[in-house]
């Protein structure tokens, strides 16, 4: 699955105030991020200082998907642009090789 192949295929919102990242709307609650991205991407899980959730990453060609898993088994899923996700990562204290 592909950055555009996301914008296309789900529906986005642009988050207020932080170009190049958008909110996943629409969807049930407990949507896991492999049912958004397919089972080709992967994901890597991080517990972070920067995030109460649990965060779930998964890289895609112009960016990347940035799920956070709450406590209760619910997702709040954000598409990230190359510079949002780049931004995003580093915000969130994550080290990603070749990023």
């Amino acid at each position: 699955m592909t950055f555009c192949e996301l914008v296309i295929q789900w529906n986005w919102k642009p988050i207020r105030n932080c170009p190049g990242r958008f909110l996943l709307v629409g969807v049930r609650p407990d949507l896991p991020p492999e049912s958004v991205v397919g089972p080709v991407a992967a994901l890597l899980e991080f517990h972070v200082e920067g995030a109460r959730d649990m965060v779930v990453v998964a890289r895609l060609d112009e960016g990347g998907l940035i799920s956070y898993k709450r406590a209760d088994g619910t997702y709040l899923h954000t598409l990230n642009s190359a510079g949002g996700f780049s931004r995003k990562i580093l915000q969130l204290g994550i080290v990603l090789e070749n990023l």
